[in-house]
């Protein structure tokens, strides 16, 4: 039986995008319900730890099954997949930072409604504070037009 947590990983193929040679690898993880394989991209020469992971997972039965999926992927279905990868490595920290900015006000709104609803707050002020969250959530969603798809 495999662990939960436990991960280990398998050669899937070498791929060539421009001048430069990739190892293709699956790292698979056990979630408590299935196996989970995600590809891993790493130059030739590199540690495995220096590449890029990719979005897409291939969930199992078991390890062999996502081994053979991720074997399975012909190698300009590889390539695409490392150009996604490389194309959403994470760039844009403005954006991101936003993103959890963003979070960080839900999860404010979330517990004054919580405290509200549960008479730990007082209904007026819960209101006020609601609609101050409100206005700081629409004014960061505002910048995210000017932070998309800027590199910082």
């Amino acid at each position: 039986m495999h662990h939960f947590g436990a991960v280990t990983n398998a050669a899937v193929a070498t791929i060539d995008v421009g001048e430069r040679r990739y190892r293709v690898t699956v790292f698979i993880s056990h979630d408590g319900i299935e196996f989970v394989g995600r590809l891993w991209f790493a130059e030739a020469d590199a540690s495995d730890t220096d590449g890029i992971p990719d979005r897409g997972v291939f969930p199992g039965r078991s390890e062999a099954e996502v081994i053979t999926l991720a074997r399975r992927l012909r190698p300009d279905e590889l390539q695409q997949r490392f150009r996604r990868a490389s194309a959403e490595k994470r760039r844009y920290h403005g954006l991101r930072k936003l993103t959890g900015e963003v979070l960080d006000k839900i999860r404010y709104l979330n517990q004054v409604g919580v405290s509200m609803r549960s008479g730990l707050l007082d209904a007026d002020a819960a209101h006020q504070e609601l609609e101050l969250t409100e206005r700081q959530m629409i004014e960061l969603i505002k910048q995210a037009k000017r932070l998309a798809g800027v590199e910082s």
